[in-house]
């Protein structure tokens, strides 16, 4: 069997193939075209890395997919597959939304905090019900999270069309929220520093909340017997139920606690940015959340650094779209390419290291005789 060190080796490797392989294929697709993809590529860095105000949109494009890829990356170490961060992230965003209205005469100080935890708990609720159904009927969370994806989007739509529409607006959207509600933008506190970020840049507090949400995860999974049990189940739920772990509880509270993450999008797309509930304000982003984990191997720290990776490609297409004739849906190509190849290349690996240890065991075997 290769130690252990070489796994994770092999394990960090292929996100790095798929990224590397990903770009090689589209500057195929940009020489197709008739464009240089070295000088595609220049400019898409540029656009993301060229400026201070480039980075502080790479970092503000980054935040809600950290949400979202916690969210899926989370539930996917108790062997759950929520693609219901979509939904979650409606109920949560629309939670924040109407809680920060019907609270606004308390202070900042407090209503920042409870609105950060309604929105949490808005996501984990929502979430909450496929985890039931799964624990309790054994009935698959593919299916129940996509449909109640659906019915997150028509519910919170019919309600923000129909009950909390803004007064004399055409657009559906909520009244703003109020000003004690608004998680401050990072200009003014980056300025204190010496670092130059624009003030309209709209880079806000909840990247501190989504790095935060990093470090939870890692440490309820790390360092928590909660987070022991998630893992145990995830590896084999029937062992672990002869371990003495309640299979079913910790099905229901590794999905909660996905819904949570995926509900704290509300901090950056509610608080710190619309400040304001919009209809169909979300792009996605709850299903980019399982191209992110995907590509972070499920862990916390992967997740941050697939986060980023998109960051800069969402941030640097704009730049591309702009300045040549390159479209910007070649972004696109290279996300659907990268997870592709991660898919492909992990199994590659697997099937290596499975074929390395089938040759050493019989060697393995009479040395122990």
């Amino acid at each position: 069997m290769l130690p252990k060190r070489w796994q994770d080796l092999a394990g960090l490797l292929s996100p790095v193939i798929a990224v590397g392989t990903s770009f090689l294929v589209g500057g195929l697709v940009v020489a197709a075209i008739g464009e240089s993809p070295l000088r595609i590529y220049a400019i898409l860095f540029r656009g993301a890395f060229g400026s201070i105000d480039g980075i502080g949109y790479v970092l503000f494009n980054a935040t809600p997919l950290i949400f979202a890829g916690l969210a899926v990356a989370f539930a996917f170490r108790a062997g759950l597959f929520n693609i219901g961060g979509e939904g979650q992230i409606y109920i949560g965003a629309f939670a924040c939304a109407w809680a920060a209205l019907g609270l606004r005469g308390l202070p900042a100080p407090i209503l920042v905090p409870v609105l950060i935890v309604i929105s949490a708990i808005g996501g984990a609720l929502w979430a909450a019900v496929p985890g039931f159904l799964r624990a309790r009927f054994g009935a698959h969370e593919v299916i129940n999270t996509i449909m109640m994806n659906f019915i997150a989007i028509g519910l919170t739509s019919y309600l923000v069309v129909n009950v909390f529409k803004e007064p004399g607006q055409m657009t559906p959207q909520t009244a703003e929220i109020p000003l004690a509600a608004h998680l401050p933008r990072l200009a003014g506190m980056l300025h204190l520093l010496g670092i130059p970020l624009p003030h309209a840049n709209p880079l806000n507090l909840s990247l501190l909340v989504a790095l935060g949400a990093v470090v939870a995860a890692w440490f309820i999974l790390r360092r928590t017997t909660l987070g022991y049990e998630i893992r145990a189940v995830g590896l084999n739920p029937r062992a672990a139920e002869c371990a003495g772990i309640d299979v079913r509880r910790t099905t229901v509270l590794a999905m909660c606690i996905s819904g949570a993450f995926a509900g704290l999008v509300a901090t950056n797309e509610v608080m710190g940015f619309r400040y304001r509930f919009l209809d169909n304000f979300s792009g996605g982003i709850g299903f980019m959340g399982i191209a992110v984990a995907l590509l972070g191997k499920n862990t916390p720290l992967g997740v941050l650094f697939a986060a980023l990776l998109f960051g800069v490609l969402n941030t640097g297409a704009l730049e591309v779209d702009v300045f040549t004739d390159v479209p910007r849906e070649l972004i696109l190509v290279l996300q659907a390419v990268t997870i592709i190849l991660v898919v492909v290349v992990n199994e590659i690996l697997a099937r290596r290291l499975a074929g390395h240890r089938a040759a050493t065991a019989p060697v393995e075997a009479e040395g122990d005789a």
